[in-house]
């Protein structure tokens, strides 16, 4: 028995439209092994699309993905992940499931506060599935589940969650895996890491889904499981170069780095920037982004990714003696004014008051930033109308 067990594959998933293609090719690149070493199947743990509506650039792409491993006769067993997920049940997997690409073994029923898992039968093969949910809320349900019995056969259970044998003490929602069902194979996903205690899994991303892993894991991958061999196959297309810089002063600093592109070699690489520091002189804006990424075209780099989420610019001090944490608000304005005097001094407790309206249950983002805008814009020519009528007095 051999096969290929992948997830969290996030097709359509990056903005950049370099990596979004690199995502896709990562993907084929898999496929493309499947069919070589052919394997007699497929397992996707969840997370094939990153949402549960793909472009539709990204779906046809996939379709044609699809029909190359039916064309090898190689069935695909696939459950949704926190990506791909839909409370209503209805996304695009199903889509794929009625084009006879795919089988979706999320078959379960709920019965005296147990979730029954019902096997899909493969040849010798009974295969489980239980979906990831959007927020982790497929763990309190997984301490739930127990499995229909398949006696006999090679038993598989496909998961979408954190196990706690994975994140050791970190703090969040996880699964004991000592409580799950015994099982021949665990094929996880959800976790973008390197992970492989046993038979439990976790396959990894087909390429990586955010800067941060870019630069720690530097490549996807997925598994293969040959007769009780279990064998990690790595994705590299494309090398990524980490470049770290520290900084007191921004004034230079777009030549400094333009300096070490020059010297890293960067030539059809993924450059991963990041910035760091406190600023003592200068400002973040006078770092000149865009010429530092038309610098990196020129040389060749297949895109630039910049970070500078640690690049502060250096806190004012303010001398303080306030006795009562309550007026500590009121102290910092009147010192703020002391030392800026302006008309508009007035405005600023209001507007701060203004500002701090909270999101209402159930309103959009986009009600929300239309209503403060609103709030904002009211107070404003509320404030103008007064001038004009103190004006003409």
């Amino acid at each position: 028995m051999k096969f290929a067990h992948l997830g969290d594959c996030h097709l359509g998933g990056w903005r950049q439209p370099e990596l979004k293609e690199l995502n896709f090719k990562s993907f084929q690149q898999a496929v493309k092994t499947c069919i070589k070493e052919k394997v007699d199947f497929i397992l996707i743990a969840g997370d094939l699309f990153d949402s549960a509506y793909p472009p539709i650039e990204t779906l046809k792409d996939t379709f044609g993905e699809f029909n190359k491993i039916k064309e090898a006769k190689i069935p695909v067993f696939l459950i949704a992940g926190s990506h791909d997920y839909s409370v209503s049940g209805k996304t695009f997997l199903d889509v794929l499931e009625k084009a006879g690409f795919c089988k979706n073994v999320s078959v379960y029923e709920e019965k005296d506060d147990r979730i029954i898992l019902q096997p899909t039968i493969y040849k010798n093969i009974a295969i489980y599935g239980y979906p990831g949910k959007k927020s982790g809320l497929e763990v309190e349900d997984l301490e739930k589940i127990k499995l229909q019995d398949s006696p006999g056969l090679f038993k598989i259970l496909m998961l979408h969650t954190t196990i706690r044998g994975a994140i050791g003490t970190i703090p969040m929602k996880s699964v004991d895996e000592q409580k799950l069902p015994q099982t021949d194979y665990l094929a996880l996903a959800h976790l973008h890491i390197n992970y492989s205690k046993g038979t439990r899994v976790y396959s990894g991303p087909i390429f990586p889904n955010n800067l941060s892993e870019l630069e720690e894991l530097r490549a996807g991958s997925f598994y293969i499981y040959d007769n009780g061999k279990i064998k990690k196959q790595e994705i590299k297309l494309v090398e990524i170069v980490s470049i770290h810089l520290e900084t007191n002063n921004s004034l230079g600093l777009t030549d400094g780095v333009i300096t070490v592109l020059k010297e890293k070699g960067i030539k059809d690489k993924i450059v991963v920037l990041r910035l760091s520091g406190i600023l003592e002189k200068g400002k973040i804006s006078d770092v000149d982004f865009q010429k530092i990424e038309s610098t990196a075209k020129e040389l060749g780099a297949l895109v630039l990714l910049r970070s500078t989420s640690k690049l502060h610019m250096a806190e004012l001090e303010i001398e303080t003696d306030i006795p009562d944490s309550e007026n500590m608000e009121n102290e910092i304005i009147k010192q703020f004014e002391e030392k800026n005097p302006s008309r508009f001094n007035t405005l600023i407790l209001t507007l701060l008051r203004t500002l701090q309206i909270e999101k209402l249950e159930d309103e959009t983002s986009f009600t929300f930033e239309d209503r403060l805008l609103s709030e904002t814009k009211k107070f404003l020519n509320l404030h103008e109308n007064e001038i004009q009528k103190n004006k003409n007095i």
